[in-house]
């Protein structure tokens, strides 16, 4: 007598795809797993999407060396200027997600450029990167010539509320970072000061230093020298805290108006969707790097600052909120 084996039901449908998925799900974590192991495995660009020379480079370059070093495979900046920062950029928003190619990104190219444009950007500063670290931030110093009659921010603020549309201050330009700085600085105050754009820092300081105009916001690294000799009066610096070179000038936060903060802040982000092991790696080793103190005297002015990849996350998210209300209500639109 034959023996009858006794046959299963066949395994429905849903059931089969719902283990072809865990399969393949397992499978591709294996892979990533094993992506993050051995990462870096090849050279890892850095894409600067600015010029060569200047501050970027500078921390570019500082950053990919130690990395080069610390995680033994060649980290090589690249610079892809053009628009803006919006050519590089873009670039990397439509690289692999792989860790081998990553932006070097700024409060302004991740920030303020989406926020100013007239027609949007071909990429979104939320959705098509993944944070990678913070690196560096710089203060923002508010300045007014000698023969101003205000002492500090409050005096300041009481000049510019008795006197509405008679003060004005120049800028590098309509949508730079210290255009921005001091648009917050009305919002948050409800003064009226006249905006005069130049074309960069040097003409609109040459026409501070001649009387045309009579404030200026700008980096701490920037207007240090004309402090130092006297030819400028300085109110209050924009961080949560004093800066070393300047201790006696008040934060614009203490000085008079709560919760002021504003400067510029450069960081490392990667594509969108690339593994959170290789992030987290690039991570680790940049705060590291960050928190040496050879950093500090290489950077040369600003103060190196790391964070969590949520943390810089967070960043963006805020700043895109609170600066985007101060742009809408300073109308300020890319030329």
């Amino acid at each position: 007598m034959n023996k009858i084996t006794p046959r299963l039901p066949a395994m429905p449908a849903i059931v089969r795809a719902a283990a072809f998925s865990a399969l393949a799900m397992t499978g591709l974590q294996s892979l990533v797993a094993q992506a993050a192991e051995t990462y870096p495995s090849k050279p890892v660009k850095l894409v600067v999407p600015y010029p060569p020379g200047g501050g970027t480079d500078i921390i570019a370059r500082v950053v990919t060396n130690r990395l080069t070093e610390t995680l033994k495979q060649t980290f090589l900046v690249e610079n892809q200027g053009g628009a803006g920062g919006v050519v590089g950029t873009q670039m990397v928003a439509r690289s692999a997600p792989d860790g081998y190619t990553l932006l070097f990104g700024t409060s302004a190219g991740l920030v303020i450029n989406p926020l100013i444009t007239k027609t949007p950007l071909p990429y979104d500063s939320i959705k098509d990167f993944a944070p990678v670290s913070l690196l560096y931030r710089s203060p923002m110093l508010v300045v007014v010539i000698n023969s101003l009659p205000v002492n500090s921010v409050k005096d300041l603020i009481a000049y510019a509320k008795k006197e509405p549309g008679k003060l004005n201050y120049a800028s590098a330009g309509i949508g730079a970072p210290n255009h921005v700085a001091t648009e917050l600085f009305k919002f948050m105050t409800g003064t009226d000061i006249v905006h005069i754009p130049f074309k960069g820092f040097a003409p609109g300081i040459a026409d501070m230093l001649g009387g045309q105009v009579q404030i200026m916001f700008n980096p701490v690294t920037g207007l240090l020298p004309y402090v130092k000799s006297g030819k400028v009066r300085p109110l209050g610096v924009s961080a949560q805290q004093r800066v070393s070179s300047l201790p006696d000038v008040p934060t614009i936060a203490e000085a008079g108006v709560p919760g002021y903060e504003y400067d510029l802040w450069y960081s490392i982000v990667a594509p969108a969707k690339t593994p959170m092991p290789v992030i987290r790696t690039l991570n680790a080793e940049i705060v590291k790097i960050i928190a040496e103190p050879d950093t500090a005297v290489k950077f040369a002015g600003g103060e190196p600052t790391s964070s969590t990849p949520e943390g810089l996350a967070k960043i963006i998210r805020d700043e895109f909120d609170r600066l985007g209300k101060v742009v809408k209500a300073a109308n300020i639109t890319a030329e």
